[in-house]
């Protein structure tokens, strides 16, 4: 072969090598920018929603390898995450701004080199889910940031639902829907923006007792001497248990129902359960403590241990599994709160603080019975009185701070939020005082005795009156 003609295919071979490696170089690269087009950013934080200054986890993809990573909340900067080389993030914390007003809020995410943004949505939202708000009873919201001393002057109705008399039983607000008991034996849930009636659920007896909710569930117990529960949303039966008397009202803690009963006929017959909350299972019951009490009051659980009492009689302080009781016999008219292990409780006229141990630490007088169940928050305890007045106790002294008059005998449970304490009164009223100084801000008129316990969850004070209504009290629409 000649020369020229082995040079020239030489030549051939080594350009038709270069373009060989230009397509490989190409299409690999054309691959990465498959790749990363495919790859769209993303982040999702967990829990989905929840109150002012809960803790969130946010994780994301679809970033720059090795990235820094800003994380936002609406507007602020608030966390700092860095990528691994695939692009992604996992297990940053959040700290939801107290200031985060009820509603959508956007959770975004920047990639500091790249510029990739990403972003997920966060509902803000507070529940009040059970009596008093939590198992241990203390009827205050913490995490309140739209009713407050300053405005609450211009609160108004915002809707009302019709049941039948809602005379005992205290509302609950649960992911958006209000749950209440009525004495037409029926449990009702209500739209809490709107009142609208969602499902109703009969029962067979009348409902005094306030209901919790819990896990996607609601319980309650009814006059029928069972405890009910429901699909939260659907209002679908899920279970129902008998107690063996009639029902209090409950406090829910750690997949458990507590829950006491007694038979108005027997006084020997009154118990303290503890339920399964997903089953309805007994898993014991403690009691037939041989006493005369008028009914069951609602059981308080904090730090290991229950505390209850039936109307007119005993304080018991109870292990979790209803073993080791321990009594004190002191006349006890209301149901308890605890806090710091400290217990609070209507005692005859006074208020009583009682440590561990069972001392009596001390007493404030009133000139009435206290039958309403105490609240306490920052340092100061809060009851009403069938003489007509509510009242603030420095919670270590027992010194009265301040009393304020209502038009009525108060069995009304008190509720404390962000500077404002509301409870109900016999004279048809809600009313809304100053919680530091027992200034009256509020006074709102139902078409009945307040007995009801209110509830204040997202701006918005909801409870019940006897004139069959569920009221919803918030600020004006302008406001909102």
């Amino acid at each position: 072969m000649p020369a020229l003609t082995c040079t020239r295919l030489a030549r051939d071979a080594r350009a038709l090598e270069h373009l060989l490696r230009f397509f490989t170089v190409a299409l690999a690269f054309m691959a990465v920018l498959s790749s990363a087009a495919l790859a769209q950013p993303a982040v999702t934080v967990s829990p989905t929603s929840g109150p002012p200054t809960d803790n969130v986890t946010v994780s994301g993809s679809g970033f720059g390898a090795d990235e820094a990573v800003e994380i936002s909340f609406d507007t602020s900067d608030l966390a700092f995450g860095v990528t691994v080389s695939n692009g992604s993030f996992t297990g940053i914390r959040l700290a939801i701004p107290a200031t985060a007003t009820p509603g959508v809020h956007s959770i975004s995410a920047v990639g500091t080199v790249s510029g990739t943004t990403a972003q997920t949505s966060f509902v803000v939202q507070t529940n009040w889910p059970q009596f008093h708000f939590g198992p241990a009873h203390l009827g205050y919201n913490a995490t309140e940031n739209v009713l407050n001393s300053a405005n609450v002057g211009t609160m108004q109705v915002r809707w009302r639902a019709h049941t039948g008399t809602i005379a005992g039983s205290s509302p609950v607000v649960q992911n958006g829907i209000v749950y209440v008991g009525s004495t037409d034996h029926n449990f009702y849930a209500f739209n809490a923006a709107t009142g609208h009636p969602l499902w109703k659920a009969v029962t067979g007896g009348e409902i005094l007792s306030s209901p919790a909710a819990s896990n996607g569930m609601v319980y309650v117990a009814s006059g029928d001497y069972n405890l009910y529960a429901f699909d939260a949303v659907t209002g679908q039966p899920a279970w129902q248990t008998s107690l063996g008397g009639a029902g209090s009202t409950l406090a829910v803690a750690n997949g458990v129902i507590y829950v006491e009963s007694s038979v108005p006929s027997n006084g020997s017959d009154n118990y303290i359960h503890g339920l399964d909350a997903a089953t309805g299972q007994l898993i014991w019951t403690a009691g037939n403590y041989g006493l005369d009490p008028e009914r069951g009051m609602a059981p308080a659980v904090d730090d290991g241990y229950i505390f209850f009492t039936f109307y007119n009689d005993w304080l018991w302080q109870s292990e979790l599994n209803g073993e080791g009781i321990l009594a004190l016999s002191i006349t006890c008219t209301s149901s308890p709160a605890v806090a710091s292990g400290v217990v609070y409780v209507g005692y005859g006229s006074s208020l009583a603080a009682i440590g561990p141990g069972f001392g009596i630490l001390w007493t404030a007088g009133t000139s009435g019975t206290i039958v309403s169940s105490p609240a306490v928050a920052n340092g100061v305890v809060y009851a009403g009185s069938d003489d007509n007045s509510l009242y603030a106790v420095d919670a270590v002294s027992g010194q009265v701070i301040w009393s304020a008059i209502t038009g009525g005998a108060i069995a009304s449970s008190p509720a404390v939020a962000n500077g404002v304490v509301y409870v109900g009164s016999d004279d048809h009223n809600l009313y809304a005082f100053d919680a530091a100084t027992g200034a009256p801000l509020r006074v709102l008129l139902t078409g009945g005795p307040v007995t009801s316990s209110p509830a204040v969850a997202n701006g918005v004070v909801y409870v019940g009156s006897e004139d069959g209504y569920l009221y919803a009290f918030s600020l004006p629409p302008s406001n909102d």
